[in-house]
């Protein structure tokens, strides 16, 4: 495992996340545990989960396996977020002072620990003002209930106005934003990654397999059954399945995958997580998993070093389908020749 500093902060983290919102869902506690247990003693020391994650049972489990385990505490470093409805009441939801000063004191409770040491704040909400938000997660690190803040879901924009006013007004900075992000999934290039490595902020990608699709576990026009999230459930989103695979570039994708992953003698998940955790600001990379085997397949990631030329050739077939002006072919060939040759 490698280890990276938290975005902007001096904390140190796994280069693989745990993702937990499986627990209590898709994997029992027990399961739960074993998965904690076996992420841990791979290396890896960074636990993501959220207060929605199964109506707040992800966060519970952890705790349970924390009270168990509190050698752990000392040495995980423990995200969570807030900002989607734990309620019904119209202020159950949101990023204001009134609703996170409740979800953050309900996470501490259920994780049964003192202090969150990354809280960040689950999409933006566009009827607080961002100020607001803002002091109350400057005060939280004040008062020593969470020691750092991020983002998930934020677009370029967002996120440097965070920065911006944050440090007009001399409060704790962001570290990190969780954006989604993937060989098939790489839209983020055109404005948040830009934004996150001019604010020095670190990236934590979640679905990194482009939900499952990246296993290599498709077949073309045949649509998933089985022990498959879409074929357990199909309701889960057959239209978007239907829409990747009538796009070409998502097979040119697999297949570059597929070929290398060959020639290291991996899987495609490996092969696809290695590209995910070699991009520009990426700090973590968020693993999901139901099993200890999918766990195990996909920490072996860790050990698996792609060489330049496979990082490029990766990185050429899943070019993002981007439309003309501003971030079309012709646009950022523009751009290129301008770096290149000044103005």
């Amino acid at each position: 495992m490698e280890y990276r500093t938290l975005g902007n902060s001096g904390a140190v983290v796994s280069n693989y996340a745990l993702g937990t919102m499986t627990f209590g869902a898709e994997a029992t506690e027990e399961t739960s545990h074993a998965i904690l247990d076996g992420y841990v003693a791979a290396g890896g020391n960074f636990l993501d989960t959220a207060d929605v994650y199964t109506a707040g049972a992800s966060e519970e489990i952890i705790g349970r396996w924390l009270k168990k385990r509190p050698d752990a505490r000392d040495s995980v470093v423990l995200a969570s977020k807030g900002r989607f409805p734990m309620g019904t009441s119209p202020n159950d939801v949101g990023t204001s002072r009134r609703h996170l000063t409740r979800a953050l004191d309900d996470s501490l409770r259920r994780l049964g620990v003192e202090q969150i040491d990354l809280y960040q704040m689950h999409a933006w909400d566009p009827i607080t003002p961002l100020e607001e938000t803002l002091r109350f997660l400057h005060d939280a690190v004040s008062c020593g209930k969470i020691a750092y803040y991020g983002f998930s879901n934020f677009l370029g924009w967002q996120l440097t106005k965070a920065v911006h006013v944050a440090r007009a007004h001399g409060w704790n900075m962001p570290v990190t934003l969780q954006p989604q992000y993937s060989l098939l999934v790489r839209e983020i290039e055109s404005e948040i990654v830009p934004a996150a490595l001019d604010a020095g902020i670190g990236l934590l990608p979640w679905s990194p397999l482009g939900g499952g699709w990246l296993t290599g576990k498709y077949k073309r026009d045949e649509p998933p059954t089985g022990a498959t999230r879409l074929g357990e459930n199909p309701a889960r989103g057959m239209e978007a399945w239907r829409e990747r695979n009538d796009n070409p570039r998502t097979w040119d994708v697999l297949g570059t995958v597929a070929d290398i992953a060959a020639d290291h003698g991996a899987n495609s998940s490996q092969v696809a997580l290695a590209w995910v955790s070699s991009r520009p600001a990426v700090t973590s990379v968020i693993l999901g998993a139901r099993t200890i085997k999918q766990l195990a397949d996909n920490l072996a990631a860790a050990e698996l070093e792609l060489s330049k030329g496979e990082i490029q050739r990766l990185t050429a077939a899943s070019e993002p389908q981007l439309g003309v002006y501003p971030y079309g072919p012709k646009a950022r060939e523009q751009r290129s020749r301008k770096l290149e040759g000044g103005r």
